[in-house]
């Protein structure tokens, strides 16, 4: 049986684990490096690749709430309810987007 929020609470937690570790290595070469950000050509390089990283994390990390609410509105019996009008979420967007929180109306 599949279990599409608990495939989206995986992945989440995939790509934040893979996040993770590139910015931790992005961080110890910039640390190992001598570049100085202010005036080395590389420098503005290794700062937007730190940052570019740093914005995907906290983009991840938002995903993973999103699966958690949507896990736990399943539990409170509200899955599925727009969080806006309290109508029901269409089916075809929960197939397409499990952790869609309000309905087609509502989201435009």
């Amino acid at each position: 049986m599949s279990d599409p929020l608990g495939e989206e609470r995986a992945a989440a937690l995939a790509q934040i684990d893979a996040l993770t570790r590139q910015f931790d290595e992005i961080v110890a070469a910039s640390r190992a490096s001598n570049a100085d950000d202010e005036h080395d050509p590389e420098g503005a390089t290794i700062a937007f690749e730190r940052q570019q990283v740093a914005a995907l994390l906290a983009a991840a990390r938002r995903r993973l709430a999103d699966a958690e609410a949507a896990v736990r509105a399943v539990e409170g019996g509200t899955y599925g309810r727009c969080e806006s009008c309290g109508g029901p979420i269409a089916p075809e967007r929960l197939a397409a987007r499990p952790t869609a929180r309000t309905c087609i109306t509502c989201a435009t």
